[in-house]
């Protein structure tokens, strides 16, 4: 059963991102800010002290089955 809230494709896309910027983050203010503080509400992102956004465990464990659509480990 599907129970996780749906992922806007530009949230789908800012998720994929965060990976692909790995510790340096993604900073606030840019155009995918609304979805970055979205994932941020859903526990898959997290704002760091320094003003950036980074992926939680959540959000590898979301992209992984979502994105990449690997199993959960």
């Amino acid at each position: 059963m599907w129970n996780e809230p749906y992922l806007e494709t530009c949230c789908r896309s800012a998720l994929h991102r965060l990976t692909l910027v790995q510790a340096a983050g993604r900073p606030a203010g840019l155009k995918d800010g609304p979805c970055l503080e979205r994932l941020e509400g859903m526990g898959l992102a997290r704002l760091r002290s320094d003003g950036r956004f980074e992926i939680t465990e959540a959000g590898v464990a979301r992209h992984a089955s979502e994105i990449l659509k690997r199993a959960a480990a």
